[in-house]
């Protein structure tokens, strides 16, 4: 097998791994109309490899936003912050959903870098978001996100597991 190629078996492992959602916006697969892939959370030409733990399944938007950067700027300081990184970072320190679940705010730097840098707040991806919830499909349960909100007084509420709107 040539350096860097994937067989279809470690593709799948990653996408069920993610629950069939990007680990970055949380988007779901099934309710995508872009594709989604797997990708290098730190990318090959900066010495990531194809192990396990750097692959992520990102969708379209998300992906083709992060490409090869691993650094971004957090807005609140002008500083150079890390981004997101699925396998060492839990999504529920670094983001929590707005009260209507519809937008994700950035909690730290990496947060909020990531928000910025990955447009995590998109509008194709918040008008699906709201949406979705309006059907009980929103938001998507993961591994990597704890059911984390921010209430109408910017006050963080955290609720697990996810509990659907009845």
């Amino acid at each position: 097998m040539p350096e860097g190629s994937l067989t279809t078996q470690q593709k799948e492992l990653v996408a069920e791994r993610a629950r069939f959602c990007c680990e970055y916006c949380l988007s779901q697969v099934a309710y995508s109309p872009d594709p989604f892939s797997v990708d290098h959370i730190v990318p090959r030409v900066l010495g990531g490899s194809d192990e396990p733990d750097n692959l992520v399944y990102a969708c379209l938007g998300c992906n083709g936003r992060k490409f090869t950067s691993h650094l971004a700027i957090d807005p609140v300081t002008g500083q150079s912050a890390e981004l997101y990184h699925p396998r060492r970072h839990r999504w529920s320190d670094h983001f929590a959903w707005s009260a209507d679940f519809s937008l994700i705010h950035g909690l730290t730097s990496t947060g909020r870098a990531t928000v910025v840098r990955l447009q995590l707040n998109r509008a194709g991806v918040v008008n699906l978001r709201r949406l979705l919830r309006t059907i009980n499909k929103h938001p998507p349960i993961t591994r990597s996100a704890d059911a984390v909100s921010m209430n109408e007084k910017g006050r963080i509420q955290r609720r697990y597991p996810f509990s659907r709107r009845k």
